[in-house]
C-alpha cells in the first residue's frame, strides 16, 4: 500500500513526465536536417540541461523559466529552448530524454539520453548534482543493462558541454589568479579523459563544447553597466579554448580519424552574435531579460510569501542572455545559426 507522501511523489513525477512529454512533441515539430545518427547522447551541465535537475533546486523548475518554450517550467536554464534542442534538430532528432525520466517515458528512449545535470563540472562542484564522471557512470550502467547496444551506439553523438561551473568554484573557494592556469590545465586534461572514455564506451562522434567568453555574461558585466565583456576572464577563457583544441587534436591523432572528437567554437559563435547582435534581431546584447529585483535576489526568487522578487524584460526574443549566465531561447538560436556556418558542425554529420 502506497502512503500519501510516496502517491504525492509519484503524481508529481508522473506530472513532470507529461510537461516533459509535451516539450519533446512541439520539438519533434522543428525543421530537421537529416543524418545517419539515429541517438544523441548529452553530458555536462544547465548550458544542455533539459530536466535532470531536482526541482526543489533554484532556476530551471522555478518560474518564469519555461515561459517562451514550453510555456511554462520544465526544467530547461532558460526561457526556452538550449544547445541540446537546437543540436538535436541538427541531427533530425527530438531532444533526447532527461534520465531521471528514463523509466516514465521508455518510449522515447529512441532517440537517446541527456545525463547533464545544472550546476555541475568535470571536477565537483558547489552543486550537489552528479559531475560528469559520475554521469558517464550512468550511461556505462545502461550499456551494461543493454538499454543500448553497440549497433545503438554506432549509429549516436555525444554532446559534451564544459561551461565554467569548475571555475566559479574555484572562485568560490578564493582560489588564487596565480593558480589558475594550472587549474585550467587540469580541468581540460580531466576533460580529455572523459572525451576518450565517452568513445571508448561505443560512441561513433564526440562533440564537446568550446569555453563560452565568461567575461561577457552578465554575473561579470553587471559593474561594467552591461556595456562590456571583462577581459580578464576572457583571456582565462582563451587558455581553456587554446588547451581544450590541443587535447582534442591528440585524441583525433590517437584515434586515427580527424572528426572522431569536434570541438564546437562557442566563443567565437557568442561574440559574433554580442558584436553584431541586429543581425540576429537581438536588442539587448548583455542585459539580462530576468533578474532579482536587488542583489540578495535572481531570476525565480520569491519569498517567504510566495510573492515574485524577480522581473523579466518584455521582450525576451530580443534578449540574448535570459539571467546572469544563461542565454535566452533566442539567444541559443542566434549562437547556432553562428555555428552552423562552421566547419565543425558540419563534420558532426559525417
Amino acid at each position: 500500500m502506497m502512503n500519501s507522501h510516496n502517491q504525492q511523489l509519484s503524481l508529481l513525477s508522473l506530472s513532470l513526465a507529461l510537461l516533459l512529454l509535451s516539450g519533446l512533441r512541439v520539438e519533434g515539430r522543428l525543421k530537421h536536417h537529416a543524418t545517419n545518427y539515429q541517438k544523441l547522447f548529452v553530458f555536462g551541465d544547465s548550458y544542455v540541461d533539459t530536466g535532470n535537475t531536482r526541482i526543489d533546486q533554484p532556476g530551471s523548475w522555478k518560474n518564469p523559466y519555461g515561459i517562451t518554450f514550453p510555456g511554462k517550467p520544465a526544467g530547461r536554464f532558460s526561457d526556452g529552448r538550449v544547445l541540446t534542442d537546437y543540436i538535436a534538430k541538427f541531427l533530425g532528432l527530438k531532444s533526447p530524454l532527461p534520465y531521471k525520466f528514463r523509466k516514465l517515458i521508455p518510449q522515447n528512449l529512441k532517440y537517446g539520453m541527456n545525463f547533464a545535470y545544472g550546476g555541475t563540472g568535470v571536477f565537483d562542484t558547489s552543486s550537489k548534482n552528479p559531475n560528469m564522471t559520475i554521469q558517464i557512470d550512468f550511461f556505462k550502467q545502461l550499456i551494461k543493462e543493454n538499454v543500448y547496444t553497440a549497433s545503438d551506439l554506432s549509429k549516436s553523438v555525444a554532446l559534451v558541454s564544459v561551461a565554467g561551473n569548475d571555475y566559479n568554484f574555484y572562485l568560490a573557494r578564493n582560489g588564487s589568479i596565480q593558480g589558475f592556469p594550472s587549474f585550467i590545465a587540469s580541468v581540460v586534461n580531466q576533460t580529455a579523459i572523459n572525451l576518450l572514455r565517452i568513445q571508448s564506451l561505443g560512441v561513433k562522434k564526440i562533440v564537446v563544447d568550446g569555453l563560452q567568453p565568461l567575461g561577457c555574461l552578465p554575473g561579470n558585466t553587471a559593474s561594467l553597466s552591461f556595456q562590456k565583456c571583462n577581459s580578464t576572464f576572457n583571456d582565462l577563457v582563451l587558455l581553456h579554448n587554446n588547451l581544450l583544441n590541443q587535447a582534442v587534436t591528440k585524441l583525433n591523432q590517437q584515434t586515427k580519424n580527424k572528426t572522431t572528437f569536434i570541438v564546437l567554437d562557442l566563443y567565437e559563435s557568442f561574440l559574433s552574435v554580442l558584436n553584431h547582435p541586429s543581425s540576429d534581431n537581438i536588442k539587448d546584447a548583455f542585459k539580462p531579460c530576468c533578474v532579482g529585483i536587488s542583489s540578495q535576489y535572481s531570476c525565480g526568487s520569491v519569498d517567504e510569501n510566495n510573492v515574485k522578487k524577480y522581473k523579466v524584460c518584455d521582450h525576451p526574443e530580443s534578449a540574448f542572455f535570459w539571467d546572469l549566465l544563461h542565454p535566452s531561447q533566442a539567444g541559443w538560436l542566434a549562437v547556432y545559426n553562428e555555428l552552423q556556418t562552421t566547419k565543425a558542425l558540419q563534420q558532426i554529420r559525417y
